[in-house]
């Protein structure tokens, strides 16, 4: 197994893919005061990357930067292989499909360094079918982030069935030392965990919309401005803790489990994603949005969850 080196020693990192999560994590390791070496095929990818990380700059100075922080340590280069070329550690965020990412990883897997880590930011791939058959899979691991990575800071951990899992402990503690918040997954499943919890939700925001139980901006306000409070703040374990009283868990889990139980016999049905509902949720969110573009959405969320995050900060 590879002798990894400190996670404080870590200098340079290499970004496989410069879209929206590519360039967000750029950004964050920009302002953790790294080097970081980029690479995209795409047209007109430097300038979008840079452009990028301009926009991102005053909410990650406003966060906090690290010593060294500076845009003008991010490097674009023309191959993937010169982006992984003597990177200590390497974030890919390509496309979301396996032919790409497998194709990607047999370009790079001569290149990297020995001791070299890489993290994959898939939402959905599991690491084992994309490892296969390279001399990197060892250190090879899913690092998937949540969007946008650059400001939320949860990163899930998960290793492939050819990954050391000491590589994987070294990944948890290099997240964790660049200010994230990783979680450690046991097992490999499509979706990995937050995205799975996020899609059971939605899964029932669906069926409220198909079956015409409230306007989309009151089923995303039933969220919003009450349980996703909460949630914002403790996992929904620890919400019910809370809920149970002086008894916690245990009360909670005896007295309003079975209203639970009842609950989840009337959640059987999964919604198609068909014509009629896609009609209906543009329809829902462009009402809700009430003439806001997109980048004025984005912005009013992003100001949001700075000002979420800086009060998580200063209450520990």
């Amino acid at each position: 197994m590879a002798n990894y080196p400190a996670v404080e020693d870590i200098r340079k990192i290499g970004i496989l893919g410069g879209g929206t999560i590519g360039a967000s994590w750029s950004a964050w390791f920009l302002a953790r005061g790294y080097d970081v070496t980029a690479w995209d095929p795409g047209e007109g990818a430097e300038a979008k990357l840079r452009a990028f990380v301009d926009n991102a700059w005053p909410q990650l100075t406003e966060l906090g930067l690290s010593a060294g922080a500076d845009k003008a340590r991010l490097t674009f280069v023309a191959t993937p292989e010169e982006a992984v070329a003597g990177a200590d550690f390497i974030q890919e965020s390509a496309p979301e499909r396996l032919d790409i990412k497998r194709e990607l990883y047999a370009r790079v897997d001569g290149v990297l360094g020995p001791d070299a880590i890489f993290a994959s930011s898939t939402s959905g791939l599991v690491m084992s079918e994309m490892q296969q058959g390279l001399k990197s899979a060892p250190r090879m691991v899913i690092g998937h982030p949540f969007n946008p990575p650059h400001l939320i800071p949860l990163v899930e951990v998960v290793a492939g069935k050819e990954t050391d899992p000491a590589a994987a402990d070294w990944a948890m503690d290099f997240y964790r030392h660049v200010g994230k918040h990783p979680i450690r997954l046991k097992k490999e499943l499509k979706g990995h965990l937050a995205n799975r919890l996020q899609a059971a939700l939605w899964r029932e925001a669906l069926l409220a919309v198909k079956e015409d139980i409230a306007s989309i901006e009151d089923i995303d306000a039933a969220m919003a401005q009450g349980p996703g409070l909460r949630l914002a703040l403790m996992g929904p374990h620890m919400i019910f803790n809370l809920a149970g009283g002086k008894g916690g868990m245990a009360h909670f889990y005896d007295h309003i489990g079975p209203a639970m139980e009842a609950w989840w016999e009337t959640m059987q049905e999964t919604p198609k994603l068909d014509a009629e509902l896609r009609a209906a949720l543009i329809k829902g969110v462009e009402e809700e949005a009430a003439g806001r573009s997109i980048d004025q959405l984005e912005a009013e969320r992003d100001g949001k969850l700075i000002a979420l995050l800086k009060m998580l900060q200063e209450k520990g």
